[in-house]
């Protein structure tokens, strides 16, 4: 078997062996299967049922990103989970994060947020947090999707007396903005700094702001009005060129992208130059090193990472750790081998020293604090990152066979393969969220990288593409 596709699908695998969850949840379009009100009354009773194994009363907390559907969804999940005798603790627009730190510090017994994270306003999905934050494992989710799928559970709702109820949490953005200035160093400032943001419309539309505004930070702030419709529509992390706009046009300091959910942040500095998660990752595991808390002398990226950024951390005696794409496998990895920071290129950073999965606004104070604390803009903290060229080509498709049982694509990927040598690589693999088979190469040569890239992408989009 071909490695480099064999590493590649690691991930994939799960997720091509269940009907409902991918890489990150249940993602789909809003109203229609998984999506409809009845399978997600019965998701609610499956999620009710998996973690009523405690004696005494149950609490599963539900949040949500801005989008129309997340009232419908917010109200089907509430009413399968109270059915079957646990309370439900509503919190709200929150961003993703935001869920797992409540969910942990009110002693939930789970935590739900609704949410697509970047995709279109019509698409919504569902993440499922344990009782600490963190993500289910693949396990769990399966054991779910079993109890949603078979009718195991009728007629196993509550008596009258123990239906649970549904209350909402007034303050649970300002318990999340309490958390998230804890993690900013005391004996720093944000007085002065010019900070721009873009909220894509999304979950962190007020908290990121304010944020860093009772930081002392001056915030300009775009994509602050959802809604319900409008959440990521050219605004947010897949659009940092509005932030590059922002940034130079007001003269600002620095700028941050979010997502939907706000899991995930692209920078740009004073410059204008954006500043992606492997980017990210540099300037932090040097400054973490540099004051000794890189303990593991290592961090996790994915199979994604520019070779660019192992390059440089291996020149600094840091190793980087590549685990499959998704911030969940990010983190398993990082949980594994002890590492205290990963993340990927799309902009998910994880600080396991602060939290228990990726967190844009965390991130971004945990950037400014490296600014404010070295007394340097961002533009020289990533002077020494030198990206290899990289393209992707994403490849829609209907099905996802096996790679190495299409013997056309397995034989063009050993053949780039062969003629990369050690001076690049390549990456086939299909996308945990979307029907699309994506395709990466990594060289020291722009034309070449390209060439390489599209020869294979073509041969896929032969075989497999949608015609």
């Amino acid at each position: 078997m071909n490695k480099r596709i064999q590493k590649s699908k690691m991930a994939d695998t799960v997720s091509k062996a269940r009907k409902y969850f991918g890489t990150d949840g249940v993602r789909g379009v809003a109203s229609v299967p998984p999506l409809d009100p009845e399978t997600l009354v019965r998701f609610g009773r499956a999620i009710a049922k998996v973690f009523l194994r405690r004696a005494g009363k149950h609490r599963i907390l539900i949040g949500k990103d801005t989008r129309l559907s997340g009232y419908m969804i917010e109200t089907a999940l509430a009413s399968g989970i109270t059915c079957m005798g646990a309370d439900v603790w509503l919190v709200g627009p929150l961003p993703t994060a935001g869920v797992a730190y409540l969910t942990r510090s009110m002693r939930a017994d789970a935590g739900i947020m609704i949410s697509a994270s970047h995709n279109a306003f019509e698409d919504n999905g569902i993440k499922i947090f344990g009782a600490e934050g963190y993500k289910l494992p693949d396990e769990v989710e399966s054991e779910i999707e079993s109890l949603t799928e078979s009718d195991v559970l009728q007629g196993q709702s509550a008596e009258p007396a123990d239906i649970g109820k549904a209350a909402r949490i007034e303050d649970a953005s300002g318990r999340y903005i309490v958390y998230l200035k804890n993690t900013f160093p005391r004996e720093l400032s944000m007085e002065g700094l010019k900070v721009g943001f873009d909220c894509a419309n999304g979950a962190a539309y007020n908290v990121a702001p304010q944020t860093f505004g009772e930081l002392g930070a001056e915030v300009t702030a775009r994509g602050t009005s959802p809604n319900g419709r409008n959440i990521n529509a050219g605004f947010g992390s897949l659009y940092p060129e509005v932030t590059r706009k922002l940034v130079v046009e007001n003269n600002l300091d620095i700028g941050i992208s979010l997502d939907g959910d706000a899991d995930r942040a692209i920078f740009v500095d004073h410059k204008g130059t954006i500043v992606d998660g492997d980017m990210v990752l540099a300037v932090c595991a040097l400054d973490l090193k540099k004051r000794g808390l890189l303990k593991s002398n290592q961090v996790v990226g994915t199979v994604m990472s520019n070779l660019g950024l192992e390059r440089l951390l291996n020149f600094h005696g840091i190793s980087l750790l590549r685990a499959p794409v998704g911030d969940r496998y990010v983190l398993e990895e990082m949980l594994r081998s002890g590492s205290e920071l990963g993340g990927e290129q799309s902009g998910h950073t994880i600080f396991t020293d602060h939290a228990t999965c990726g967190d844009g606004i965390l991130t971004a104070l945990q950037i400014v604090a490296v600014m404010q604390r070295e007394q340097r803009p961002l533009a020289d903290l990533i002077s020494g990152f030198e990206r290899l060229p990289q393209r992707i080509v994403n490849v829609p498709v209907t099905h996802k066979p096996d790679l190495n049982s299409i013997e056309p694509i397995r034989q063009v990927i050993v053949a780039k393969e062969a003629e990369l040598g050690k001076k690049g690589r390549i990456l086939v693999r299909y996308s945990g969220t979307e029907n699309k088979l994506r395709v990466m190469v990594e060289c020291e040569d722009e034309g070449q990288c390209r060439k390489h890239c599209d020869d294979v992408a073509e041969v896929v989009q032969r075989e497999l593409g949608v015609l």
